[in-house]
């Protein structure tokens, strides 16, 4: 019996991060944005709109390639129930920086995985908590100016200069702050089909 090739693999997602990160898999993938609003629903929690926008970008891009394996992901921090995006601008990234020192804030990074051909549509979620040392305002300056991290949720960078902020990191998979839980996506690409080793 012939073994069918396996299915194309895509990242719904132009992060640099997310790409680095599934590059460490080895796999051939390509590319795709995905063009989903990324605006949070009245009420919903950091998590379920992590969730959501995990599984709406693979699906938007799953629509368009409906033989593809599709990951989309999300991260949205979370202090005491209130979603924080990224900053993009400087202010801004100030003003959530002082909002989290002496925090403790968790990074919901949600990851899904779709094929429209086979009907598969799973998604996980792998949330980290982090401590925030207690900053002062020229520490937060002199890191936004050293790193620039307005495209990331949370303003900061845990791979990077941004582990100074910190002090304390927990989770159960080290990939998922920095944007792409690479466990839960190995999980979710072996349930789809797609042998990773």
């Amino acid at each position: 019996m012939i073994e069918s090739p396996p299915r194309q693999l895509i990242l719904a997602s132009t992060s640099v991060y997310r790409r680095h990160l599934l590059e460490r898999l080895r796999l051939p993938f390509t590319v795709i944005a995905s063009q989903v609003d990324e605006t949070a629903l009245p009420h919903e929690t950091p998590e379920s709109l992590a969730r959501r926008l995990a599984l709406a970008k693979a699906q938007a891009v799953a629509a368009l390639h409906p033989e593809c394996l599709v990951i989309g992901s999300d991260q949205v921090a979370d202090l005491n129930g209130q979603a924080l995006g990224k900053p993009e601008t400087h202010a801004r990234a100030v003003a959530q920086l002082q909002r989290m020192r002496g925090q403790t804030v968790i990074f919901q990074t949600a990851v899904a995985v779709v094929c429209q051909a086979t009907g598969f549509a799973q998604t996980e979620l792998a949330p980290v908590k982090v401590q925030f040392r207690n900053l002062t305002d020229d520490q937060i300056e002199t890191y936004l100016l050293a790193e620039k991290p307005y495209d990331c949720a949370g303003s900061a960078k845990s791979e990077g200069l941004g582990i100074a902020l910190l002090a304390r990191i927990d989770n159960d998979d080290p990939t998922a702050l920095v944007g792409l839980p690479l466990i839960r996506t190995c999980h979710l690409l072996e349930a789809a089909g797609r042998k990773v080793l």
